[in-house]
């Protein structure tokens, strides 16, 4: 419903779980209404949710449109005993679940896009399924957001015997538990406590997107006999903060601020010159084609990373202003965030969080290092990317084609989770799927897609033959660059084509995951990143249908047919290249990677941005 007048009119809206009694709808709708006025107050647009109902309000309309974000997890603590069979018996639940909630929809009901189903998992064993969408979406727009919040699963809760991603739009939940009501009946409590530590508890992540702060409460009241219930209220709030260029911890204090203004990004010279002790070879930690990259830490204690781009770019100071606030806006687990800028004179500077365990190629490409890097951390790894690149292909505000995706452009956090850098700048061009250059190519060849590197095209589809070849070096543990059978003239992907061909596949594997890692699943990575190395640009998965494929193991690959091939010694240079229109090559490539690095930390270069 919405109540007021423009400028101030204010939408608001309120869901119940599916199964809850009127009273109890009515009753948490009161709590919520109440709880979201004291906890934010003077706010534009906040959401709450409770264990029963979700309460929002904007002063944006924001009926009939789906969306994923802000979104959070929660996670039962114990382990399934079959992760397996768990997964693919949860996967097959959830599938069915997401298609019988989207069919749902078109109702008024309370029980509208909501439902709930159990599935045998063994002899004396049962999961418990639970999707829901808001009834304001169409059927189609329902599934989307199940099926997007479903590839979240092994993100969060990844052989957990319980999980929750709760989204604005539409949440799931499972347990190995019946937690909902059936035929009428009330829902049941959650196990009563005290429990054993490790049984039936829950862990609440956060994540929020850039306009948008959360903060997660639980609520723990008293019970009989020291019985406790514990109920978890998390509310996100949004608010516009005035710019202050001098405070960089009011700015900068949340990750989940609102970025309205080019001043709430801008950091003065001076800071930046304190941070990094004047740019000192001691702080730097990379240099990469455009620019060197200094650690520096703020007066308040926040590490960051410095990017102090060259000086050659004719870029004007309005354009890169506004494209520092459209790379701002990009917050995913997946992505590293671009935190400021600073324009001075002739200098150009990109703050970005610091990411303290460097990039992925020093781990990968370094025969002692990539022992720490076990087949579960790998393969974590590997998902991470390929969500952090689905985000900026469909689901950040605008449609992003990274084209310089590589090894040394994924950073690890201190869990050892993937951060895609190097977004650089970004160019606002009205297409939706794919574009041409006709003056600039940049990137590293062997990463780069055939129509990319040879006419300049590029598309979402250029993005994933990147990630397939990434996928391969961390399964091989080997370079692109390296010619794996130098009298054939073979690199990895004509040397794993060959493998895979002759029914080969597991001699792919890095030495030091043999005999500790699971065959069928990195032979199915192996398959995945061939089908996204095709030479037909047609016959590569998107990168949702990758996502899918890597998290699902019941659903049949395709066939891969040969890949395109890049058999030349200039494979892993990094170039910038002018593209002649009249032919069908590059020109040759200038080096703009440093010669004494054979690593690259926080290497951030120029990527140009394609929005929707």
């Amino acid at each position: 419903m919405t109540f007021g007048q423009d400028p101030d009119r204010i939408y608001g809206a309120f869901m119940c779980r599916g199964d809850v009694s009127p009273q109890s709808c009515k009753a948490c709708v009161d709590l919520a209404t109440s709880d979201v006025i004291t906890r934010c107050p003077n706010k534009k647009e906040s959401v709450i949710w409770f264990d029963n109902c979700m309460l929002r309000y904007s002063n944006q309309s924001f009926f009939s449109s789906m969306q994923t974000s802000p979104r959070f997890y929660m996670w039962n603590t114990q382990n399934a005993s079959d992760p397996n069979e768990f997964n693919r018996v949860l996967g097959n639940l959830m599938s069915s679940l997401a298609e019988e909630a989207a069919n749902g929809g078109g109702s008024s009901s309370s029980r509208a896009m909501f439902k709930t189903k159990q599935v045998e998992l063994n002899s004396f064993q049962k999961i418990y399924g639970l999707v829901q969408c808001t009834p304001d979406l169409s059927p189609g727009d329902c599934y989307s957001c199940l099926t997007n919040i479903i590839t979240e699963i092994p993100a969060c809760c990844n052989r957990k015997q319980g999980g929750r991603v709760i989204s604005v739009s539409c949440n799931l939940r499972f347990e190995i538990y019946p937690f909902y009501a059936r035929d009428d009946s009330p829902a049941p409590s959650p196990p009563l406590l005290p429990l054993p530590p490790s049984t039936n508890s829950t862990t609440p992540e956060g994540k929020g997107k850039n306009s948008a702060r959360v903060v997660i409460l639980a609520v723990i009241p008293s019970a009989i006999a020291a019985v406790v219930i514990c109920a978890v209220v998390i509310f996100l709030c949004k608010t516009k903060r005035r710019p202050n260029q001098t405070s960089i911890t009011a700015v900068y204090s949340s990750q989940d601020e609102e970025i309205t203004t080019v001043e709430s990004l801008q950091f003065t010279m001076e800071i930046l010159r304190a941070a990094t002790n004047n740019f000192s070879e001691a702080n730097k930690l990379g240099e990469g084609g455009f620019g060197p990259v200094y650690k520096g830490q703020l007066s308040n204690g926040q590490k960051i990373a410095v990017k102090r781009l060259s000086r050659q770019s004719g870029q004007g100071e309005v354009e890169f202003k506004n494209e520092v606030v459209l790379v701002a806006k990009l917050q995913h687990r997946n992505l590293v965030r671009l935190l400021g800028f600073c324009f001075q004179g002739e200098e150009k500077l990109l703050i970005y969080e610091f990411v303290p365990n460097m990039s992925l190629d020093r781990f990968i490409y370094d025969p002692h290092r990539r022992a720490d890097l076990n087949w579960e951390r790998r393969h974590r790894i590997i998902v991470g990317i390929a969500r952090g690149i689905l985000y900026l292909h469909e689901d950040s505000r605008h449609r992003i084609i990274h084209r310089d995706l590589k090894l040394s452009n994924i950073l690890l956090d201190a869990e050892m989770d993937p951060k895609i850098s190097d977004f650089g700048m970004a160019r606002l061009v009205m297409d939706q799927t794919q574009g041409s250059t006709t003056s600039l190519i940049a990137g590293t060849y062997g990463y780069m897609a055939p129509e990319y590197a040879m006419c300049g095209r590029f598309s979402v589809k250029s993005d994933v033959f990147s990630f397939g070849v990434i996928l391969l070096e961390i399964v091989t543990g080997q370079k692109i660059s390296v010619f794996l059978e130098p009298e054939h003239g073979e690199n990895l992907l004509s040397y794993a084509w060959r493998l895979w061909n002759e029914g080969r596949a597991l001699q792919l594997i890095d030495p030091t995951l043999r005999g500790i890692c699971l065959p069928n699943e990195v032979v199915r990575c192996i398959h995945i990143g061939l089908l996204c190395v095709q030479e037909n640009v047609a016959d590569r998965p998107t990168m949702g249908s990758v996502v899918v494929l890597l998290t699902s193991g019941s659903i049949s690959l395709a066939l891969a047919s040969r890949p395109a091939f890049f058999a030349n010694s200039r494979i892993g240079s990094s170039f910038v290249s002018n593209v002649d229109k009249s032919h069908s090559h590059l020109n040759e490539p200038e080096q703009v990677a440093a010669a004494n690095s054979p690593y690259s930390v926080n290497d951030m270069s120029i990527t140009e941005l394609y929005p929707r």
